[in-house]
């Protein structure tokens, strides 16, 4: 038996078609005795692991998620801030702006900060009140739109298939998507990360057909607005068991190009050393982002 875990490593999910359903099915193989194949050994395989050699070929993507806050007063002044500052130029920046605010934003912010939504609906127009369609984010001058994100999950309720249904219809409209993902404290101390996060992405995966335009945000629900933070390490696993994932279920070309952030308490203290990790390829930040500090983060490749 060969005992490098790296020349036959076990993945949590496939994507498989049942010949009766004609539709994709989450599958969840039994582990094997072997070390490697148990969770915590998968935590410490994945935690070193990257499938993909070109990190240096995904441009690194920072957003920023403004959420509920900021007035016209505070907005002047971050964007102020940003367009005077020496941002990297390797490193794609999104500000994910509250809606009544994103054409004020996108007057105020270079050209070459991208600005989005933090919501929008699964069709063009209609009887939905309070609802954003992407067609309206898009004519305000908005590129982005932020989907998925944990606080739409769990406030409001969104379910993978609502959020994935948005995503297939964003992207049909020319919007690219920032695509959230992450588990619960009570979901990782149960050992099911990998699960979680397989099965919001079979969601996704059942929806998207061109992935070019969409970056995949992994956040730890447990580390957002808590003041905790997953460790490079612990970040760095998920990302790598996403790629592997992705290699599986959708393609080596896909899992070589897509752009995976990390978003969750990232600060300027910590900026540095996550974005060292071969499989993190940016941030999606909150609270952070409101402050200066925000320019540190965005030039963490640097």
């Amino acid at each position: 038996m060969d005992n490098n875990p790296s020349a036959d490593i076990s993945v949590d999910l496939r994507l498989i078609v049942s010949p009766k359903a004609h539709k994709l099915t989450a599958v969840f193989p039994k582990l094997s005795k072997r070390p490697w194949e148990t969770y915590e050994g998968q935590k410490k395989h994945y935690a070193n692991f990257s499938t993909d050699s070109k990190m240096s070929a995904r441009k690194f993507c920072v957003g920023g998620n403004w959420k509920m806050n900021g007035d016209q007063k505070s907005i002047a002044e971050i964007c102020k801030t940003l367009s005077g500052a020496a941002l990297d130029p390797n490193t794609e920046v999104v500000i994910g702006c509250p809606a009544i605010y994103l054409m004020y934003a996108r007057n105020l912010l270079p050209c070459t900060v991208g600005v989005a939504g933090q919501n929008a609906y699964k069709v063009a127009k209609g009887a939905f009140t309070g609802e954003i369609s992407p067609s309206m984010l898009k004519d305000i001058g908005a590129d982005w739109v932020i989907l998925g994100h944990s606080e739409r999950r769990a406030i409001f309720n969104e379910s993978d298939e609502l959020i994935a249904e948005k995503a297939e219809h964003a992207l049909a409209e020319g919007l690219k998507v920032i695509a959230c993902i992450g588990e619960t404290l009570d979901e990782r101390e149960a050992g099911k990360t990998n699960e979680v996060v397989a099965r919001q992405m079979c969601a996704y995966a059942k929806k998207v057909r061109d992935w070019t335009n969409v970056v995949v945000a992994y956040e730890p629900v447990w580390a957002i607005g808590t003041g905790k933070t997953a460790t490079p390490e612990q970040a760095q696993e998920v990302h790598a068991f996403l790629r592997q994932w992705l290699t599986d279920n959708i393609s080596k070309e896909v899992s070589a190009a897509l752009r995976i952030q990390y978003g969750g308490s990232v600060t300027a203290a910590n900026a540095k050393e996550l974005a060292k990790k071969p499989d993190i390829d940016g941030f999606l930040v909150g609270g952070a982002s409101l402050k200066p500090e925000f320019v540190d983060i965005i030039n963490a490749r640097q």
